[in-house]
């Protein structure tokens, strides 16, 4: 199959996705005329006042977290080409850009990389993988927590099932931390995977962090994930004002959990992610549309919104820079 096919077969699978989520909706949802009532009997009580505040502070917020993220960057790269906050901000939106495009948002590091001297990039995309790493830490951990309460609140499951998913979740948290403080584990494992070890240069670049860097780069990681996690906090409890802050709380960590380990089809996304929510929040709500409303505001305000920012920065690239 050539390239040419492979990317047309892509296109056209993120194409049926997309249809095939909006026909599920429009079925779930949409055509039951018992749904939209109950959402136009919810938005009746929502002030015109309520909804500017909340969307003005759900923007600031987006703002804040990849001026977080941007900061996790600078940081990051400090072992390889110092770069002041500002081109850490501008390579982080421009990296944005490439991401809503490509599978998985891979072109994020693509962006990002560009903005460092020719011969660090590389190494810019395995100082990045540091920073996911830590970011998929965190939303691992938390929502394997959340996974623990939820199963334990909402599905009957005897005693020594819940154990073995206790221990199995418990387990999974301490593996994970214990491989982020101790990367050097995991880059010494790459090294010995005989068609890796050419490129042990750049997994060493991993290896070089400290713990006490690693911390770092974690508390930037808990901060956006507090960030984002208080966005939707702001637009359900805005629309669905009777859920629990402690619930919405938990259910979100796992619906990041379940998001983070399903593939990513980028800017087709918004239809997965609202049936993927919705299916959460039934336990909690009946107000679907509610719920697919807040969940479809939160990714183009957080994606959408600062990839198109970040085309502006996209002129600033140098792809043939030949300095070092």
């Amino acid at each position: 199959m050539t390239g040419r096919a492979k990317k047309l077969l892509s296109y056209l699978f993120k194409l049926g996705i997309l249809v095939l989520a909006a026909w599920f909706i429009y079925h779930s949802y949409l055509k039951n005329h018992d749904n939209i009532h109950k959402f136009e009997k919810l938005v009746d009580h929502v002030t015109y006042n309520k909804v500017v505040i909340t969307m003005v502070c759900v923007v600031l917020l987006m703002i804040v977290n990849w001026v977080l993220e941007s900061l996790k960057w600078w940081h990051l790269t400090r072992k390889l080409a110092p770069m002041s906050v500002w081109r850490a901000i501008e390579s982080v939106f421009c990296g944005l850009t490439w991401a809503v495009f490509t599978p998985n948002r891979i072109g994020e590091y693509g962006g990002r990389v560009m903005f460092l001297p020719n011969r660090k990039r590389i190494h810019g995309v395995f100082a990045m993988a540091v920073g996911s790493f830590g970011q998929n830490v965190i939303t691992n951990v938390l929502g394997a927590g959340a996974a623990i309460w939820f199963l334990f609140k909402f599905l009957d499951l005897n005693t020594w099932w819940m154990i073995g998913i206790v221990v199995v979740n418990v387990g999974f948290m301490a593996i994970m931390l214990t491989f982020y403080f101790n990367i050097k584990w995991m880059v010494s494992l790459l090294n010995r995977v005989k068609f890796l070890h050419k490129f042990h240069r750049f997994f060493d670049i991993m290896g070089k962090y400290k713990t006490g860097e690693l911390l770092n780069i974690m508390w930037f990681c808990l901060a956006r994930f507090c960030t984002f996690t208080f966005q939707y906090y702001l637009i359900i409890h805005l629309l669905i004002p009777e859920i629990p802050l402690y619930e919405m709380s938990l259910l979100m960590f796992l619906f990041f959990f379940i998001q983070s380990a399903i593939p990513s089809l980028d800017i087709f996304d918004i239809g997965v992610r609202g049936i993927t929510a919705d299916k959460l929040f039934s336990y909690v709500t009946d107000q679907h549309i509610a719920i697919i409303v807040a969940v479809s505001l939160i990714y183009i305000i957080n994606l959408i919104i600062p990839a198109i920012l970040g085309s502006v920065f996209v002129f600033k690239l140098k792809f043939f820079d030949r300095t070092a």
